[in-house]
């Protein structure tokens, strides 16, 4: 443990930010999942999923939790699922 005042309050600060993270990404893995799973199947409602991942790919990106450029690749191999199918 740290001794220091500013030190502590880091370990706080990040295990808080850790959390909100661990928990974003889980909550754009399972869209991410939830717009596959519905290519697959040729659901209706595949071009809802698709939108709403997208969606949460771009909000994760901007919260700095993707790279750009990784952000722009699940898009794209998401659309080209979609395009295929």
């Amino acid at each position: 443990m740290p001794n220091i005042k500013s030190a502590k309050k880091r370990v706080k600060v990040n295990s808080t930010k850790a959390e909100r993270n661990k928990a974003l990404n889980s909550a754009l893995k399972t869209e991410i999942k939830k717009a596959n799973a519905a290519i697959e199947a040729n659901a209706d409602n595949k071009q809802e999923q698709v939108k709403v991942a997208i969606t949460a790919i771009d909000k994760a990106a901007s919260k700095g939790l993707l790279h750009k450029n990784n952000a722009a690749r699940k898009k794209s191999a998401l659309a080209t699922k979609l395009n295929k199918a």
